[in-house]
This record gives C-alpha cells, sequence and structure tokens, in this order.
C-alpha cells in the first residue's frame, strides 16, 4: 500500500469520526448544534470524508460530504455574524436557571430530574 492511500485512508477515518462524534456530543447534550465545536467538526468531517469519497470514485458520498462543507461553512459564517454582534444564535445556548456545565441544566427538562 503506498502512503497516498494509507493518507487517504486515514483521512476518511478522522472524518468519520468528527462527523460522529459531533452528533453524538449534540445528542448527550454536551454542546449545541449551533457550537463552534459542533460547526467545526462537522466542516472538517465532511471536507476529509470528501477528500476519501472522491480518492476512491464513491460519487454520491463525495456529492453528499461537499453538500455537508456547504451547509458546515454557511453554518459557520451565520454564527461568527452573530456572534460579532453579540447576539445569540438560538436560545438554547443561553444557560437557564439551575444550569450545569455547558449549561444544561441539572434538574432536566422543566426540573424533572432525567428528563
Amino acid at each position: 500500500m503506498d502512503a497516498t492511500v494509507i493518507v487517504i485512508n486515514v483521512v476518511g477515518w478522522l472524518g468519520m469520526l468528527l462527523l460522529i462524534s459531533a452528533y453524538g456530543l449534540v445528542t448527550a447534550g454536551r454542546i449545541t448544534g449551533t457550537s463552534l465545536p459542533f460547526q467545526l467538526m462537522n466542516l472538517f468531517g465532511g471536507a476529509f470524508l470528501m477528500v476519501n469519497s472522491a480518492y476512491y470514485s464513491a460519487w454520491p458520498s463525495a456529492v453528499l460530504n461537499l453538500v455537508w462543507v456547504v451547509i458546515g461553512t454557511v453554518g459557520l459564517l451565520r454564527s461568527r455574524r452573530v456572534q460579532d454582534r453579540g447576539e445569540l444564535l438560538d436560545p438554547v445556548d443561553q444557560p437557564g436557571p439551575g444550569a450545569g456545565p455547558g449549561g444544561v441544566g441539572v434538574h432536566g427538562v422543566d426540573g424533572h430530574p432525567g428528563g
């Protein structure tokens, strides 16, 4: 296996890891869907998978990831523009009463544990 194939494979696996991690972190409530880490993980994850897919001529996947990169870029620019104005992109980004680390409520939804 030559060095190019190894690099392409590593880039593909890194892209997969970034996308799955971003989804998992949002689902677990560790980051928000409008956060900079989420946007960057999606942008780079999509770009890395696009390179891998294009190299292997998996064109439907490559196009999907191109669209993913465009959406990630728009999201990143939008959040940057909103941040520059000092506004919140999403009301969820603002910690409420009883918020724990990362703004997640320590008493669950509407004060009910685990909800």
